[in-house]
This record gives structure tokens, sequence and C-alpha cells, in this order.
């Protein structure tokens, strides 16, 4: 029997606006039945070598200082560092209810590839559907619990990874980090593109490696050359949340395993731009209390 107002007789435009049919696909997998994540942020950028992971990690450390219950899925299953980074090691532990992430010292949970391989050193090789499943698995198998921020820290580019997350994670909105190069406006524009394309929001734009501060004389030296960050994110529209110099203890702590120990002041526009999230958030969840 056809639907109500849906048979082929009186099929109208009006009329067919509440039809299943009318509902776009989604491709969104459940969470873990003992996952609660109030924000899901990805970390995104277009080409490698920008320190994203370390970025990820410094904006975790921030949230968590302002007493944030916070964790991290590194997505970036051939060349996880999160784990390094924090000096945690797996195997994760797992029951009949899910898998455990692993705590870091200052009470992040982190869920990576090498948390659960029996060599943390040997490389994945895989190819792209079996590295997409794996990151659903982080989101659909892992026992998250109650989390305010989840980070998503995803591989560069726009590949498969993005893509799965992107269609798969309830991800609120992602941050773009770059490096200052002649070419960020295109790299930028590549992972700008691919988030409006799934109608993602972009939170906006993290410069990394801004500039060395000289030990002796304080002044900022543009190793990487002069950015052009601040003409990229007026173009484009976007915020721009922060710019982090080249600091040598950061390297050194995360060598060692103790990026738990980095208090990033640097990244203050990122935090705003996550807090805003959580007041919207109240509101919303304020105003459907009162009216209920």
């Amino acid at each position: 029997m056809a639907e109500k107002g849906c048979s082929s007789s009186s099929c109208t435009k009006e009329s067919c606006e509440g039809c299943p049919s009318k509902k776009p696909a989604s491709f969104q997998v459940e969470p873990n039945a003992f996952t609660e994540v109030k924000h899901v942020i990805g970390v995104v950028s277009g080409k490698g070598g920008v320190g994203k992971s370390m970025v990820t990690a410094a904006m975790a450390n921030r949230m968590a200082e302002k007493g944030f219950r916070v964790g991290i899925l590194d997505a970036d299953i051939t060349g996880p560092s999160i784990p390094k980074m924090y000096g945690i090691h797996g195997p994760a532990q797992a029951d009949d209810q899910g898998i455990y992430p692993v705590l870091t010292k200052n009470d992040i949970k982190v869920i990576s590839i090498n948390l659960l391989m029996p060599d943390e050193e040997a490389p994945v090789i895989w190819r792209g559907p079996v590295i997409a499943n794996m990151v659903k698995q982080f989101w659909s198998e892992v026992i998250w619990g109650e989390l305010d921020y989840l980070f998503v820290d995803m591989p560069p580019g726009t590949g498969d990874v993005p893509l799965t997350v992107f269609q798969s994670l309830p991800v609120e909105g992602i941050i773009v980090v770059t490096s200052p190069q002649e070419l960020v406006k295109m790299i930028v524009k590549k992972a700008w593109n691919m988030a409006k394309t799934m109608n993602i929001p972009v939170l906006g734009i993290v410069e990394n490696y801004s500039y060395l501060k000289c030990p002796d004389c304080g002044k900022e030296i543009s190793v990487f050359g002069e950015s052009h960050i601040d003409q990229v994110a007026e173009e484009m529209e976007l915020k721009l949340l922060g710019k982090v110099p080249i600091e040598p203890a950061y390297a050194e702590f995360a060598d060692q395993g103790e990026f738990d120990k980095v208090s990033n002041p640097y990244l203050d526009g990122a935090w705003e731009a996550l807090y805003e999230l959580e007041r919207e958030r109240q509101k919303k969840e304020s105003g459907e209390t009162a009216e209920a």
C-alpha cells in the first residue's frame, strides 16, 4: 500500500516532504553503548609535516587543564604518534563490552593502532578500506565513557580516512593546521573544500611553526618564510585560532613521552572557539528544558 500522500496519482512536492525517501541517507555508525561524547572535533591538515598531532595533543592538554573530560582518537593509522608523545603503551584492555582507551598522566583517554598492535614498531601495511574500517571501530567498539571533547587526529590530505571520519562520526567541526609557506592557501582550501562538501563547519586555522624566538635577543625568526595566514584567514573568512612558534621544549617533551607536561598558551584562540561550542550546547539544552 502506498504511503499517505505519496500515491503516484497525487504525489506533489508538498505532499512528499514527509516521505522517508526524502530523508538523506546517513552513514554514521553508532557509538559504543557506554560512550557519550558531547563534542567531536576533527583536526586536519592539507599536507604532512606541519605538526598536526602536536597541535591536537596541545589542544587536548589545554581543554583538560580547564577541567573538561577529553579524549584523543588517533585516526592516523599508518603514522600514529600520539601514544609515543604521552609515553603510553598497549595492549589496551578489552572485554565483552568493548575496548578501553589508555589514560595519559593528565587523564586524557587515548586510542591508537599502536595501543592494539603487539609490536609498536611494526608497519601497518593495510589497504584503504581496512584502515577506514579500523577508524569506525575506534568509535563503535571503544568505551569512551562520558567525554566533553573528543579530538580526532586525522592523517594529512583528503583521502579515505578523513572521508570516513566525516561520514561515520558526528563531527561538529574541524580545525585546520598549517605552516607558514607560500602554498598555504591552496593547502587550507583543499581541507576547507572537503569539509564544505561534507557540510562540516571549519572552526578556524592554527598556524604551527610560525616562527622561532631567538633565545638570546628574543627576535622572531621566520624559519619557514613569512607568514601568510592572516591574509588567508581573511580571504576565506575563517578564524585564526593561534600562531604557534617552534618551541624546542615541546619537541623534547614529545620525544621523552612527557607531552602531558605541555601547556601551550598560543592556542587560547582555539580554546575559546571550542568552549563556544559548549556554551551553545548548554544554551540549546536549557532552552529545550524550558520548553518541556
